[in-house]
């Protein structure tokens, strides 16, 4: 038996996955004027995923990966979906619970950033994970002009220098883990960016540097600089562009870690979202993504029958079958799954305990080549300052 966290995944025991213990996760995104990221459970009446058993207590189930030189736990949390993008805030209260327990069930990596909300999900993360900061390791990220207020980028060096001050007071603490560029600004050099970053490590502010949706060319560029712990970018069964166009392998390579945003298609990888979900396209991000047009959510429905057909035959969900597919493809992956559900949060982290053999990725992948993906994965003003 190879270890589950070999590079194709593996093991056995998924038949009496159901009494597991679990947890939470979430996921990447953008500003609502301009990007996106991470990906959530569509947002339900409350009883979709209810019966899934409550979290045990406890981290027996949960392992850690390492992101570069920075270990977290095998799932993360993005933390974006709780504040902004998928609809109203939740409520406060009910978003400080769900980190909470996602830490009490062994996560210890959350994802957030300046722009979402803008500053209420930093602002959450704060003070949520107060009590046990220095057990957790936080991720934000910088790049867009928020102060600007119309979502451009913009990551000049003192412009790094500022808003990193104002990240710091909002997650109440005197460090960033690991601080992302949250787009590549093609008016400044990535030279200049690390070397920004480098000086805020040396001044004990920042751990570790991360870029998000970065090229190929442009993290081995930044990397000369400043070794690059992480960089976000999505990845999910349904799209596999980072396979493709150098970004996997370049972080294989490197030694550089992989967290993919949108590990569940935002949702759409749950089979719960159909051609007549509305999404409202002044608080909900998904509303302008190609792949969420009618359209395409009934032309990629091929593409979730084949998760929850397999994952019916196993007795787990396809949300968990998603999640366990990108820790199963590299030991250096790290997903975000994000949720404000309770429910999902258990749902999710449950993922950590299906094991696939290579005879099912093999199946997947087989099946899944026979198919095809509809709809570009943002819009195209988003895409246009995407660099993967």
């Amino acid at each position: 038996m190879q270890s589950p966290d070999a590079p194709q995944g593996v093991g056995l025991s998924r038949r009496n996955f159901m009494g597991k213990s679990a947890l939470l996760g979430a996921s990447l995104a953008l500003a609502p004027a301009l990007l996106a990221a991470c990906s959530e459970q569509p947002k339900t009446d409350g009883t979709a995923g209810s019966q899934t058993p409550p979290p045990a207590k406890g981290t027996a189930s949960m392992k850690t990966r390492k992101l570069g030189k920075l270990e977290v736990s095998e799932l993360g949390a993005g933390c974006m979906s709780i504040s902004a993008n998928y609809g109203p805030p939740a409520d406060k209260k009910q978003g400080i619970q769900v980190l909470r327990t996602a830490h009490d069930n062994g996560v210890r990596f959350f994802d957030t950033a300046e722009v979402y909300g803008p500053h209420t999900s930093e602002e959450l993360v704060g003070e949520a994970l107060a009590p046990f900061r220095d057990h957790v390791i936080i991720a934000s990220k910088f790049g867009f002009d928020v102060e600007a207020g119309k979502g451009g980028l913009n990551s000049r060096p003192e412009h790094i220098r500022k808003v990193v001050e104002g990240s710091l007071k909002r997650l109440r603490t005197d460090r960033i883990d690991l601080y992302y560029q949250h787009r590549v600004d093609p008016n400044v050099p990535i030279e200049e960016v690390a070397g920004v970053i480098k000086d805020l490590i040396q001044q004990g502010k920042v751990l570790h540097f991360g870029l998000s949706e970065a090229n190929a060319q442009t993290i081995r560029r930044a990397h000369a600089v400043l070794p690059v712990a992480a960089v976000q970018t999505e990845y999910s069964f349904m799209e596999r562009d980072v396979e493709k166009n150098g970004v996997l392998a370049t972080c294989e390579e490197l030694g550089i870690g992989f967290v993919p945003w949108g590990p569940v298609g935002m949702g759409y990888l749950t089979g719960k979202i159909t051609a007549s979900t509305p999404f409202d396209p002044q608080k909900d991000l998904r509303s302008g993504f190609d792949r969420f047009s009618p359209a395409a959510i009934a032309a990629n429905k091929p593409i979730v029958d084949l998760l929850a057909q397999f994952a019916a035959k196993e007795s787990i969900t396809p949300a968990q079958l998603s999640l366990a597919w990108l820790l199963a493809q590299k030991p250096f992956i790290v997903p975000i799954p994000g949720t404000r559900n309770p429910a999902h949060l258990s749902e999710n982290l449950a993922a950590v305990t299906v094991q696939l053999t290579p005879a099912d990725l093999q199946e997947l992948d087989t099946a899944f080549a026979k198919l095809k993906v509809h709809g570009g994965r943002m819009n195209a003003a988003q895409m246009k300052i995407v660099q993967s």
